[in-house]
């Protein structure tokens, strides 16, 4: 009997062939496919199937894992001591910092078609926390102001860090996390405007 098929209850099933799953995309990335991630797990892929129901039902499962784990970084980054600065640097650190340790999970969630609805949800959620948060920085109430700031935010370093992870195994042109994480909160509080006067 397979370790996957021995553990006791249908949740630690699930987990152990989810952490399977994370090691085939580890290794194929894009390429991953559910028969590799079944003879991963030591089980048949009707299994695999039962549990998932398809591969797009296997996509949700870890994108629902990995941004549950995603948010907690971020809110733990958010809720840090310091100025707004330190708090947005933190943040936006935290975020490369998780999809530079697992890029290939990153991409597998993210570079597809038919992006899994938890990703969507994650970007959704995270743009209405930091409309949030920016209100009450502010001291206002959330307005259209403060969403479309948030949006901008959360788009430009979703869009920087698929930039960075793509150029070089070490970043773009071996820029560090920590000098991207500080380049991107300069924008932030206002270094374009600066340097254009």
């Amino acid at each position: 009997m397979t370790e996957a098929l021995a553990l006791p209850d249908r949740s630690a099933r699930r987990a152990a062939l989810l952490d399977a799953a994370d090691r085939v995309v580890a290794r194929e990335g894009l390429a991953a496919s559910m028969a590799s991630v079944a003879a991963e797990a030591g089980v048949s892929k009707p299994i695999l199937y039962r549990h998932f129901g398809d591969k797009g039902g296997l996509t949700a499962a870890l994108a629902e894992r990995h941004t549950a784990r995603l948010w907690e970084v971020l809110r733990a980054a958010l809720g840090t001591s310091g100025t707004p600065r330190d708090r947005v640097e933190a943040t936006v650190g935290a975020y490369l910092a998780a999809i530079e340790a697992q890029p290939q999970l990153y991409r597998f969630l993210t570079a597809r078609e038919d992006e899994p609805e938890q990703v969507r949800g994650f970007t959704h959620g995270l743009a209405a926390l930091l409309t949030r948060g920016i209100a009450l920085e502010l001291g206002v109430a959330p307005g259209p102001r403060e969403q479309v700031w948030a949006r901008g935010i959360v788009g430009m370093v979703q869009a920087t860090g698929d930039w960075w992870l793509g150029t070089d195994p070490r970043g773009a042109d071996g820029l560090a996390r920590e000098e991207l994480a500080r380049h991107l909160t300069d924008l932030l509080f206002g270094a374009y405007g600066a340097a254009t006067r």
